[in-house]
């Protein structure tokens, strides 16, 4: 008995998928010397990548160090370059990136750590460390570094979150400690507005733009979302290019990913909330939207890409597997990706297997609406509309996986009234005569 019923709730767990998803490796680069961390044995962490001198290159933070590779011929990929981290061995779990200029940023949040500085003009040839410091800060969990402004973003640093001037890039200098919530785990700035993720203290917009002026004005919060459906600890999050969608990671077991109206700060509003489909106790932790596609770390459920250009009803288009076990305990797997390279092709880092490059073999999304459900309001609070232009039959599945709902469609507007339905999480299977043509989870509140 148990077994039939976890196969069908992982059935009716799988989110909206095109039939064929597909992703083939490129490149895999695994170091069995390295020693992993005390907490999860993770040997790898985050991964970043930059395009240089003509040349693709991949980077990917482990318990020694950070490793930079030539990737522009993957099938040949070798790695060009290593800088030791100030702080090094199995006490190591994270390391963040970002670029600057001509300069990678790094950060440890373990240990006696430094900010390091590496001028990276010169790749695939040469790197050197011109910035190897503690003076400014130890430990950060994740940096952002806002491009158009010139500010260096340090979460959880000495404090909740620090602000640096790039305007000269190798001597980062502090403009403002924000101390307004507890902690920020990671930030997205666009413009000097930052997109916060605290957290237990939930999501916050904050408006950085005062530092600039005369007298150092305090920055001045836009928005916050501390209630919203399948709320954990807020970990972090990615703004799409028109900076009217926002996606969100909460870094609990189980939970699903978020996708934000931001287009209006006096109303956010949740569209839609989605997960991987492959476990109840998923974890999605690392998210980059780059045009209409999220790519998302899942950790143990590895790669997984998806159409957002209906943020309603996001649709599952490419996976990869790199952590093969099927336990779902701990935090395993895929940590990061990026995806940003003109080859198309994508970088992942795995905790315990090391740095991929893979490539995702994407179809035609402009044939979407052909078999996508639309769902309006989701989560509903009395009924659910739901349009399916080729669907004849909906089946509604409780958590358990008992089917408490069948209709007859039409191809236009049709109607799901909650009714005698208990408040929480359904998942529907959508048929075209007997064939099931798409799948995917509603909430009733």
């Amino acid at each position: 008995m148990k077994k039939i019923y976890l196969l069908i709730v992982c059935t009716i767990l799988h989110v909206n998928s095109y039939p064929q998803e597909n992703a083939n490796k490129l490149f895999h680069w695994n170091d069995s010397s390295l020693v992993g961390s005390w907490a999860y044995d993770n040997v790898y962490n985050e991964c970043w990548g930059v395009q240089i001198n003509g040349k693709e290159i991949a980077i990917i933070g482990s318990t020694a160090g950070t490793h930079f590779f030539d990737i522009t011929d993957p099938s040949n990929s070798t790695e060009v370059g290593f800088v030791a981290g100030a702080y090094t061995g199995n006490g190591v779990i994270h390391r963040d990136y970002h670029d600057y200029q001509g300069y990678l940023y790094i950060v440890c949040d373990e240990g006696p750590s430094t900010l390091q500085i590496i001028d990276i003009s010169d790749l695939p040839n040469s790197i050197s460390t011109v910035y190897d410091s503690n003076q400014l800060f130890a430990r950060a969990h994740n940096i952002f570094i806002d491009t158009a402004t010139a500010k260096l973003y340090a979460c959880a640093s000495n404090v909740a979150m620090q602000v640096y001037s790039l305007a000269d890039p190798i001597n980062p200098l502090l403009l403002h400690s924000y101390t307004d919530v507890g902690h920020v785990h990671d930030a997205y700035v666009r413009n000097d507005t930052a997109y916060l993720n605290c957290g237990n203290d939930g999501f916050r917009i904050v408006d950085f733009h005062y530092l600039d002026l005369p007298g150092s004005m305090a920055p001045v919060q836009l928005a916050s979302l501390t209630s919203y459906p399948d709320a954990g600890y807020n970990h972090s999050g990615w703004l799409n290019d028109e900076g009217t969608i926002y996606a969100m990671q909460d870094e609990n077991h189980g939970a699903d990913v978020k996708i934000l109206d931001v287009s209006d700060f006096s109303n956010i509003s949740v569209l839609s909330t989605f997960s991987s489909g492959v476990d109840s106790q998923s974890i999605a932790h690392n998210g980059i939207i780059k045009d209409n596609l999220l790519y998302l770390g899942y950790y143990h459920d590895g790669l997984r890409v998806f159409d957002i250009s209906n943020p309603s009803n996001p649709l599952q288009v490419c996976m990869y597997e790199t952590y093969t076990s099927n336990d779902h305990n701990s935090y395993k797997g895929a940590w990061g990706v990026y995806p940003y390279f003109s080859s198309g092709n994508i970088v992942i880092s795995d905790m315990q297997e090391g740095l991929f490059i893979v490539n995702c073999s994407m179809p035609n999304l402009a044939d979407r609406f052909n078999y996508e459900t639309l769902l309006f309001p989701n989560p509903a609070q009395n009924k659910i509309s739901i349009i399916n232009p080729k669907a004849t039959i909906f089946e509604l599945f409780n958590i358990q996986g008992k089917k408490v709902r069948t209709k007859n469609l039409n191809a236009g507007n049709n109607i799901i009234f909650k009714d005698d339905l208990d408040s929480g999480i359904y998942f529907y299977i959508m048929k075209e005569k007997n064939k099931r043509i798409d799948t995917g989870k509603i909430i009733f509140k």
